[in-house]
């Protein structure tokens, strides 16, 4: 029976920033992929210390962009490669009214460093009321990201490409199939529903839409944003959306989501545009809006770490540092995210 320190089941921002805690302190472990596509594989990865609707930010977002550095750095490394694209998210105003609290929103000493007070115009979108910049923004090559990831795990023999199976593991002896594990780390969004060990835990789905686009004039390089973000992916291709739906769990393209998306995209762009591709899938959200670390009631070896929202990038790497702290350097969980809320 093979041994290892840890088994990470799940390969979303979770599990893939979680196994990088243990490349970098040299334990060993396997990562459990079922080669389904997961919400963080279709995200727009944007990394935005501001709350877009009210200009404001969010719990513990200074910390989150400073370690962003500092992990990338961590993986830039092993991986020879940089991941972050160095683009700031511009806020298309609805109204003067909105232009106002973004001026006023500035002045204060949490946001001052986030919103920048020079206001700019886009001549590739609609935007009468001009647009604010959010300093400290960026972007993930979310696709590049994944892949290199994934391949990186494979050719080091820590991928393990199959649906895990929770009837096969073994809680008396720590061990599952042919491998005997210290911990077992569960990152599996939603899935997390299905998990006898950790279903009772409220993880809520929230269904995500986005297109894929080829633009007749390119925009400005940008992330875009007023109903949706839109921004360049690679050579002519472009990213656009997401939606937000917490009632729709069918495993279909939401037609009322299309509508959203193709109707909110006329409303901005100026020119002609191609949809070329549209994806769906369920982000795993919490009604606290706060990421779930800790251990199992019973089995004091099962971890989850989930609940990362739409705000995956910043969530997954921060917080992978945390759980790493907590499982081997016996640092306590802030309350606010340990599991032990919920039970």
């Amino acid at each position: 029976m093979e041994q290892v320190d840890y088994i990470i089941v799940g390969a979303g921002y979770a599990g893939l920033f979680f196994a990088h805690q243990l490349i970098k302190e040299n334990k060993s472990f396997k990562i459990f992929y079922d080669e389904n596509i997961s919400a963080s594989q279709i995200s727009a990865g944007v990394c935005n210390p501001v709350i877009l609707k009210r200009f404001t930010t969010f719990w513990k977002s200074q910390e989150q962009i400073d370690y962003l550095e500092v992990i990338f750095n961590e993986i830039e490394k092993y991986q020879s490669k940089k991941y972050l694209i160095d683009e700031n998210v511009v806020r298309i105003f609805h109204n003067d009214s909105e232009k106002i609290q973004w001026k006023k929103n500035s002045e204060k000493e949490n946001l001052q460093s986030f919103l920048n007070n020079d206001f700019i115009k886009l001549d590739s979108v609609e935007n009468p009321f001009e647009a604010g910049k959010v300093n400290h923004s960026a972007r993930l090559n979310v696709t590049e990201f994944f892949q290199d990831m994934l391949n990186y795990f494979e050719d080091n023999n820590y991928l393990i490409k199959e649906k895990f199976d929770y009837d096969l593991i073994n809680t008396e002896n720590n061990s599952y199939k042919y491998l005997s594990f210290k911990n077992l780390i569960f990152c599996e969004g939603v899935a997390s529903n299905h998990n006898p060990y950790f279903k009772e835990i409220p993880i809520k789905p929230n269904k995500g839409h986005c297109l894929k686009l080829k633009l007749k004039e390119k925009p400005e390089p940008y992330i875009i944003k007023k109903k949706h973000f839109l921004f360049n992916l690679q050579n002519d291709e472009y990213y656009y959306g997401g939606t937000y739906d917490r009632f729709d769990n069918s495993d279909d393209i939401n037609k009322a989501s299309f509508e959203e998306l193709e109707n909110g995209l006329r409303e901005l762009y100026k020119n002609d545009f191609e949809i070329k591709d549209i994806n769906f899938a369920f982000r795993a959200t919490v009604a606290d809006r706060r990421p779930i670390l800790g251990r199992h009631q019973e089995h004091q070896n099962f971890y989850i770490f989930n609940g990362l929202g739409a705000r995956g990038v910043y969530n997954g790497s921060y917080f992978s540092k945390v759980l790493y702290d907590y499982l081997e350097n016996d640092i306590e969980l802030d309350s606010e995210i340990d599991v032990k809320r919920f039970y």
